[in-house]
C-alpha cells in the first residue's frame, strides 16, 4: 500500500469510527478485518472489553472453495450464526477503513440474511 493509499485509509477508519462511536447504544460492534487472502470478523462487547464470537476464512473445519466474495458471504453466514446463538441480534457494523464494496459488502449482507440486524 502505497503512502497516499495509506493515509486515505487512515481517515475513513478514524471518520468510520468516530460515526460508530457516537452510535453505540449499547450494541456489540462486527468488526472486520480483510487481507489480501483472508477475511476475518469479530463481534465485540466494548463496554466489557471481550469478544463475543469470531469468524475467519483461516479456521480448520471452514473448507472455502470458489472467489473471495463467496468465501466472505460464507464467513458472514457463520458469524451471523453463531451470534444467534450466544443471544446477539443487533450490532452495529465496523467496516474499519475498507470501502463498502466487494468482500466486506458480501459478508456484512450474508450476516445480515443470516439474521443480524445493523
Amino acid at each position: 500500500m502505497g503512502i497516499k493509499a495509506r493515509q486515505l485509509f487512515e481517515r475513513r477508519k478514524k471518520r468510520t469510527r468516530n460515526s460508530i462511536r457516537g452510535s453505540v447504544s449499547g450494541n456489540p460492534r462486527l468488526s472486520v478485518f480483510r487481507s489480501s487472502k483472508n477475511i476475518y470478523a469479530q463481534i465485540i462487547d466494548d463496554a466489557k472489553g471481550i469478544t463475543i464470537v469470531s469468524a475467519s476464512s483461516l479456521e480448520r473445519d471452514q473448507k472455502f472453495s470458489g472467489t473471495n466474495t463467496e468465501g466472505a458471504s460464507k464467513i458472514g453466514t457463520l458469524i451471523g450464526d453463531r451470534a444467534i446463538k450466544k443471544g446477539v441480534k443487533s450490532v452495529v457494523f465496523d467496516r474499519g477503513g475498507y470501502k463498502y464494496h466487494g468482500r466486506v459488502k458480501a459478508l456484512a449482507e450474508a450476516a445480515r440474511t443470516a439474521g443480524l440486524k445493523f
